[in-house]
């Protein structure tokens, strides 16, 4: 088609200068863990361009209509993970695609995806294929259960690969309970975090020599990690202690409580204190009480604690005993709602929620990506895109003629912007 062009001169959206600026990152994933790698590098800078099909785009643009996530009439989840990026809309079964992805390809420094290695291999995006077109390309790529073995190629999501399979879901609950639904996303964000550190290392290997490379992870390792501290007891061999029973835990220190306003909050309560915890909430014959002399004493009569502090938290509410157990130093956390999150001043002091300018967005506030760096202010978040809302200044920057964008799109390879979300 086009004549090649020097493709540095691809257009960056007007920013303040920042750690990553003027690096460039093809999206080329779906839903949430790869794409959300990209964000936090746009959120220190990086141009990111998201290749998505044409017609619904990215599936993730339709979790928001998905229950069990809240309901609104905004796309939130869209632009929590795609804010900052341009969209072009790209069928790349299409063979005509393939130039445009050559292109893109020879302009970027990172590449994310998150296809299963034979769908990658299919739609010519495996690493083998598009590194030869650019020695300086970190290719990064997620996968829910590894490249290799007999369930390499089979969907992953994070309620299964990195939930269910890494048995983060068999313990995350009461024995007297099945296993629940977690909040959607939790192991794609974790994950994304560690392939954002992924191709960080990836690219200062390339300071060090000139060469790119394939870096990655997987939902599956991801959960493996997060659980880390049980599967390595299993590889050591260790006594598992039976499912959690709130009325019967293996410590009645380190259990949840309820206050008498129906809330909660969770003790973490090292046996060592345990008198100045007693002193806490108004009962310190408790530290005298043999059945609670020791540690040992205390594993052993946990049912019993767990007696008395139960009508105990549940006489008075929690701004009550967030006072008693602060004012002692008592470590216990308040297990928080919606509401107490959003407005919660730590994470406002901290800019665990960053402020959105764009009245078109919505929301006054986004929640950051969790990397800080001291003196460094993260980009100002911007809306994510309309599916293709940048086809064709895209393809003109990469040196397609206005012709040659028409042929494209009238063939079906690439969609424009159709002015809608």
């Amino acid at each position: 088609m086009a004549r090649h062009l020097d493709l540095t001169t691809l257009r960056t959206p007007m920013a303040q200068d920042n750690i990553f600026s003027g690096l460039k990152v093809v999206d080329v994933a779906s839903f949430i863990a790869g794409p959300a790698a990209a964000t936090i590098l746009s959120d220190f800078g990086a141009t990111v361009i998201k290749v998505e099909p044409p017609g619904i785009g990215d599936p993730h643009r339709m979790l928001w209509v998905t229950p069990p996530l809240p309901a609104s009439d905004r796309n939130y989840p869209w632009q929590l993970v795609n804010r900052n990026k341009r969209s072009i809309a790209l069928n790349l079964k299409d063979p005509a695609a393939q130039d445009v992805m050559k292109r893109l390809v020879e302009w970027a420094d990172v590449l994310v995806t998150n296809y299963p290695p034979k769908v990658r291999k299919g739609l010519r995006l495996d690493y083998d294929t598009l590194a030869p077109l650019n020695d300086r390309l970190i290719y990064a790529d997620i996968s829910g259960y590894g490249d290799h073995g007999p369930e390499a190629d089979k969907p992953g999501f994070d309620i299964t690969a990195y939930w269910a399979r890494s048995g983060l879901m068999h313990v995350t609950h009461d024995e007297d309970s099945p296993p629940t639904i977690p909040i959607p996303g939790i192991g794609d964000h974790a994950t994304a975090s560690t392939l954002y550190g992924a191709i960080v290392t990836g690219l200062y290997r390339r300071e060090k020599t000139g060469k790119g490379g394939r870096v990655g992870t997987s939902l599956i390792a991801e959960g493996a990690w997060a659980a880390g501290e049980f599967i390595e007891g299993a590889l050591n061999g260790a006594k598992f202690y039976p499912q959690h029973n709130r009325r019967n835990p293996p410590n009645a220190l380190i259990n949840p409580y309820r206050t008498s306003d129906d809330r909660w909050l969770m003790l973490v309560v090292q046996g060592k204190d345990f008198a100045g915890f007693a002193h806490a909430i108004g009962e310190p014959a408790l530290a005298e009480d043999p059945r609670f002399a020791d540690s040992k004493e205390l594993a052993r009569n946990a049912a019993a604690l767990v007696q008395v502090l139960d009508p105990l938290f549940a006489s008075q509410p929690l701004a009550y005993w967030k006072k008693a157990l602060d004012d002692a130093r008592v470590i216990f956390g308040v297990v928080q709602n919606a509401h107490d999150i959003v407005n919660d001043p730590q994470m406002h002091a901290n800019k665990i929620f960053m402020p959105v300018r764009d009245p078109s967005v919505g929301a006054e506030f986004t929640v950051s990506s969790p990397l800080q760096v001291a003196g460094v202010e993260k980009t100002e978040p911007r809306r994510a895109p309309r599916v293709g809302e940048h086809s064709e200044e895209i393809l003109r920057e990469l040196g397609f003629s206005a012709a040659e964008v028409g042929q494209l799109a009238t063939s079906h390879t690439v969609a424009l912007d159709q002015g809608k979300a």
